[in-house]
């Protein structure tokens, strides 16, 4: 038995039909990765299993917390939302404490110097990557069917309810990404704890749901989705941040799936499944994206609230038009025509991608190779990341923004 399987063993189930319910449509969106992925990126009869397996298994340690909330009710939300602002204590109830004591000893593969660079790195690519984040991995994760009805049934992605979610993920991508940010008790270390204790509690509502459908889905919030959604912000991120034109060494590379390996690991994802290198993690998110349903209603649904949500702020009738068309041209030039149709949206010239690679290449390829510039450009980056968050969040900046509560 795996150890995966040890910490979060599968609900007696059958294999969710989901899987590979369009094997034409799964090989033809992977097939790019598969290209990327190397020799060997196939899952072997092994792993398939592990992959079906993955869709019936939860976050067991969080969803114990869960239990003692909602049915035990020897944990309250007060107490939760004390222990993540200052950590458990002796009084803390057992199953409290149980949760904490859990993340307490960090993985002996974490490097705090791995951790620091790969923030680092992040944050170099300035509001370039906050753009590739947006409309390249988020919007790009939206063109599968596989994760989207959890965050349907939550109604925080549509309307506006949909621009505060988007705030709430790039206010935490910040948090994480910031000096010291996943040290124990530091911002982007608690968002992390509490954004999974928040999946659990959604994970268990659904559970409880009479109209999920198990045979269809699986667990609401499963292991496999939440490892592919790992990869949105970790493999998925790298390969699109090249495709703006943007510079990242091997060593960065390293340092940001360490990063995002360790983020992974805060928030319950399996060990197995953690995208420790970024060869590692193209071969994951080719299974994952493989094995996956195409689009469904959902699919533009979201897709139309992000694009949505990105066209804001004060402005003309002429500027707003003009941030959509650059907009849809980012995307397009990140996901392609292809991708586009699927996320049922309007394909543009990828003008603005082209534009930013011109602009792109002689600072970071060239500029980004001379020694002595690493703190130059981390400013630069740090400097457009600042102007682009009082763009979003106002003068109070993404630091007082924080994640959506914990639904009790």
């Amino acid at each position: 038995m795996t150890q995966a399987a040890e910490l979060h063993p599968p609900i007696d189930r059958p294999v969710p039909s989901r899987y590979r319910a369009d094997p034409a449509w799964s090989e033809r969106a992977a097939a790019p990765l598969r290209l990327v992925a190397g020799p060997g990126a196939r899952p072997s009869p092994e792993e398939v299993e592990q992959l079906k397996a993955g869709l019936l298994r939860r976050d067991e340690p969080a969803a114990a917390l869960v239990r003692a909330v909602r049915e035990d009710r020897t944990v309250t939300m007060k107490q939760i939302r004390a222990a993540l602002d200052a950590g458990v204590t002796d009084d803390s109830p057992a199953a409290l404490r149980d949760f904490f004591d859990h993340l307490a000893p960090r993985p002996a593969w974490v490097r705090d110097d791995l951790l620091e660079r790969g923030a680092r790195a992040c944050r170099r690519l300035g509001v370039d990557g906050l753009r590739v984040l947006g409309l390249g991995s988020l919007l790009g994760g939206y063109r599968t069917a596989a994760a989207l009805e959890p965050l349907v049934r939550t109604g925080r992605l549509t309307g506006e309810e949909g621009q505060r979610r988007l705030n709430e993920t790039t206010a935490w991508w910040i948090a994480v990404t910031a000096p010291g940010g996943l040290a124990p008790g530091a911002e982007g270390w608690r968002l992390s704890v509490h954004v999974r204790i928040m999946h659990a509690f959604v994970n268990d509502q659904l559970e409880q749901d009479p109209t999920w459908d198990w045979d269809l889905r699986g667990v609401p919030i499963n292991q496999y989705d939440q490892a592919s959604t790992l990869g949105v912000f970790s493999t998925s991120f790298l390969l699109h941040a090249r495709l703006f034109g943007l510079r990242v060494s091997r060593r960065d590379s390293e340092a940001i799936m360490h990063l995002w390996s360790y983020v992974g690991w805060l928030m319950g994802v399996d060990e197995q499944w953690l995208p420790r290198t970024e060869r590692i993690g193209r071969r994951l998110l080719y299974q994952f994206l493989a094995g996956d349903p195409g689009p469904d209603q959902n699919t533009r649904l979201l897709a139309r609230s992000l694009i949505d949500a990105v066209d804001t702020g004060p402005g003309s009738p002429a500027a707003k038009w003009f941030e959509r068309e650059r907009t849809l041209s980012i995307a397009t030039g990140l996901l392609g025509p292809g991708a586009m149709r699927d996320l049922g949206l309007p394909a543009r010239p990828p003008w603005f991608t082209l534009w930013r690679c011109a602009v792109n290449l002689p600072l970071s390829q060239v500029l980004g190779r001379i020694p002595g510039t690493d703190g130059l450009t981390v400013r630069r980056g740090n400097t457009s990341i600042a102007r682009e968050c009082r763009r979003i969040f106002g003068e109070e900046g993404a630091s007082r923004h924080g994640v959506g509560p914990i639904p009790a």
